[in-house]
């Protein structure tokens, strides 16, 4: 079940291979995601020590958080994958253009799990063609939905 969705990744880049990664969280950030308290639009994945980090992922803590800890919202969280999937990742993201890109947050067993994508960069002109072509589609369904309509009553 999906929590959170990265629209704003599939504008910016063309991904390639998806993973899912698990989270190294906190018992308040964890509940906060449950009520829906995380945002992921402007974060990014990097590559440190042969360690994969999230960095810029916002959850806003509850206001019934403990009193004895300071949350930071937007911390560097580590991000579990197997050996052979971050070797992988690493071979992919020293290549010229690629990035590590979080897609979605979501549920996978009751855990909270983090799809990330290597993703090659789009140029402006891409970006416009991409939506020249959603555009087109939906013109399309349309017209599709119009024209059955009017056969079904001509009948």
């Amino acid at each position: 079940m999906s929590i959170i969705n990265n629209k704003k990744a599939f504008h910016d880049y063309f991904i390639e291979e998806r993973y899912e990664a698990g989270m190294v969280l906190q018992g308040w950030e964890v509940k906060a995601i449950r009520d829906g308290r995380a945002q992921i639009k402007e974060s990014y994945v990097i590559i440190r020590d042969g360690e994969i980090w999230l960095i810029g992922m916002h959850i806003s803590p509850l206001p019934t958080v403990s009193t004895h800890i300071r949350p930071d919202p937007v911390r560097t969280r580590k991000l579990l994958l197997k050996a052979d999937e971050i070797s992988k990742l690493i071979g992919r993201v020293e290549q010229r253009g690629y990035a590590l890109v979080p897609l979605n947050l979501h549920y996978r067993n009751g855990r909270i799990k983090l799809e990330i994508g290597v993703g090659r960069g789009k140029k402006q002109h891409d970006k416009r063609d991409t939506e020249r072509d959603r555009d087109w589609a939906r013109e399309r369904e349309r017209i599709m939905k119009h024209d059955t309509r009017r056969s079904s009553r001509n009948d």
